[in-house]
């Protein structure tokens, strides 16, 4: 009888799951789609007589079915390939093209437009990707006369290509969120008015940048989540390194070595904030049309990545996080007074926090976690009025934690893995039986917690057992029993499926 349930379970399973199946089926385009396509094709200066595509598009047909077109299964166009279709003209700023908001590839080669400028509404299509190598030209060529190269958050791969030319004009590049790899190459160097350089989020590899130390006027270098490796000290180098700095990213690389005092030192813009301090002005460059283009960096900050989408002027941090770096921490971090953001965390630094940092006046967010610092907190960490995150969390601290309105309003996790730390706001409780006094052979005295959880265990293991004992046993052992069991189940099953002989 259980066997005839469990053939007819699986039968009515199998069918209602039959039933609910969705059956995928040829997405229809949608009629603001086609529309904007047909729009596009009237606008389009092209040779009938060469054309394959547009020239075959037409209302009467499904325009997912469209030679050059491509649909996701919601009916949006997402893939345009025009290429090779006799276009000739220019593409306005009014184009229906750019009502294609769901476009992620356009290809336009191979056409006649003789347009002086792309039109800025390419902007608008903000899910398109690039992907292959970046063009040698761009490089070689464009940089010449380009003050902004973003080419960030899309698919290319390969090595970065090309010279900078000496008369390089870069003042932003950003490259990150991309696919590149091999080194960052030495001509980069020419571009000396460069202000942002952002190579995040890649495959590049090589040494520290140490031939970039000519680039006077950058203000944030983003090397984060690559492959770099080796020490950050640029020896032989005795003038002052990227003194208007004010944001580092060497976060998620392969860097090692100590921590070289003059990286701290050398910061104008962290020590003083420059002349940023007068107004809050954004990081930002005007173009020849008048309109201003304001860059946008990713960064660790309290402990979670954001992107800030305009930088201020007075924004300053440091970020040399989950690298290989050893050592002490230098005293000179103390030099640092207008930084806002110091991350050195999972790195395997050694040795006390520095008392300097206690200098840090404008610090909000303070991140020394999973290294292997020791000695006690110093007390200059309560005078931090402004600090708002703090994980010290994973060193071999000792001690009690200093006496203040500012580290006990943190919580207990900011303190965590220091079996020596106490205090405020760890638990008290806790920490007593963490601490229990050795006994006279150097082992571990005996306590209450200690025997409240050996009952824990005990309890559990108990109760399995008699369970197993009482209901699991003699089901597996006892026929008499299992009659018994059975024998109301089996009848409730005889009610609800008709009987088979």
């Amino acid at each position: 009888m259980r066997l005839e349930f469990i053939a007819w379970f699986f039968a009515i399973t199998t069918l209602a799951i039959f039933c609910f199946i969705t059956i995928p089926v040829h997405s229809h385009c949608l009629e603001n789609q086609k529309s904007l396509l047909l729009q596009l094709k009237n606008g389009l200066q092209f040779n009938p007589n060469s054309s394959v595509k547009l020239v075959n598009w037409a209302r009467t047909n499904d325009c997912c079915q469209w030679n050059g077109v491509t649909c996701d299964h919601f009916g949006r166009v997402i893939g345009l390939d025009l290429n090779t279709e006799s276009i000739s003209g220019a593409l306005n700023h009014s184009s229906s093209l750019f009502g294609l908001k769901f476009l992620e590839k356009l290809n336009l080669a191979y056409n006649s437009f003789n347009s002086t400028q792309i039109p800025s509404n390419f902007g608008i299509l903000t899910n398109l990707r690039f992907s292959g190598t970046i063009p040698q030209c761009l490089i070689d060529t464009c940089t010449a006369t380009l003050g902004i190269l973003n080419v960030r958050n899309n698919n290319l791969t390969g090595n970065i290509t090309g010279t900078f030319p000496e008369d390089c004009t870069l003042r932003t590049l950003d490259l990150s969120e991309n696919l590149l790899e091999g080194p960052v190459p030495k001509s980069l160097a020419n571009c000396a008015n460069a202000e942002v350089l952002n190579l995040g989020n890649n495959n590049i590899n090589g040494n520290f940048p140490c031939f970039l130390a000519n680039l006077s006027n950058l203000r944030v270098l983003v090397l984060r989540s690559n492959k770099f490796h080796g020490n950050i000290h640029c020896r032989g180098i005795h003038t002052s390194i990227w003194p208007k700095l004010q944001i580092i990213c060497l976060a998620f690389n392969n860097f090692s070595g100590t921590l070289p005092p003059k990286i701290f030192s050398q910061r104008k813009a962290m020590i003083d904030g420059g002349n940023a301090q007068a107004d809050l002005n954004h990081l930002r460059f005007e173009t020849t049309t008048g309109t201003y283009y304001e860059d946008t960096v990713t960064i660790i900050n309290k402990g979670l990545q954001m992107e800030l989408v305009k930088i201020l002027t007075i924004f300053t941090a440091l970020d040399f996080s989950n690298n290989r770096f050893k050592g002490e921490i230098p005293n000179t971090v103390g030099d640092m007074k207008s930084l806002y953001v110091l991350n050195l965390s999972h790195n395997a630094l050694t040795g006390y926090i520095p008392s300097s940092i206690g200098n840090l006046s404008r610090l909000e967010s303070l991140d020394l976690s999973r290294n292997k610092l020791d000695g006690s907190i110093p007390v200059t960490l309560a005078s931090l009025t402004f600090l708002s995150f703090l994980n010290l969390a994973y060193n071999q601290l000792v001690g009690k934690i200093p006496s203040g309105t500012q580290l006990q309003s943190f919580p207990g996790t900011s303190y965590e893995g220091n079996k020596g730390l106490w205090g405020p706001p760890l638990n008290a409780c806790c920490k007593e039986a963490e601490l229990a006094p050795p006994t006279l052979d150097g082992t571990q005295s005996y306590t209450e917690v200690d025997d409240e959880i050996n009952w824990v265990y005990i309890i559990a293991t108990l109760g399995y057992t008699v369970g197993f004992g009482v209901i699991v046993g003699p089901l597996l052992y006892s026929n008499r029993w299992r009659q018994c069991y059975y024998k109301p189940i089996d009848r409730v099953i005889v009610k609800i499926l008709p009987h088979r002989e």
